[in-house]
């Protein structure tokens, strides 16, 4: 199963494909999606939904992950977030995806073992299971 996953952004949108068989994970793919040289948000969103179509045209993958909504203090933040995400989803319900969504502490807690674990320790362990050098 080819899986791709997505860490949306208001500037930065990350991604990253993996293919999952027999219990082992090979890293595909990885990258991000820079989009802070937009300042309209809707030309934002036409980026975003674009360049994942783009991804979903290359790689086509079998599922679509995602990390469930953010709530922050700053409203305006959390609602740009929901923005990106929402435009994450409708390329992937246009290309007929399964779309999954992770709460950040079940993302960790399945890649560090610790649901609070720090975004060091993901970073770490996620180069460790995929085999990326340090640059990736």
């Amino acid at each position: 199963m080819r899986i791709l996953g997505i860490d949306p952004g208001t500037l930065i949108t990350g991604y990253g494909i993996i293919d999952f068989e027999n219990n082992e994970i090979k890293h595909v793919a990885s990258g991000i999606i820079k989009i802070n040289s937009y300042k309209e948000q809707a030309k934002r969103l036409q980026v975003i939904y674009a360049e994942i179509n783009s991804l979903i045209k290359k790689f086509k993958p079998d599922e679509f992950a995602l990390e469930t909504a953010f709530y922050g203090k700053n409203v305006q933040s959390t609602l740009k977030i929901g923005y990106a995400r929402g435009a994450s989803m409708l390329v992937a319900i246009h290309n007929d995806l399964p779309i999954k969504e992770y709460s950040p502490r079940e993302i960790k807690k399945a890649v560090v073992g610790n649901g609070a674990a720090s975004k060091n320790q993901v970073q770490f362990m996620m180069k460790k299971l995929l085999s990326l050098k340090n640059n990736k």
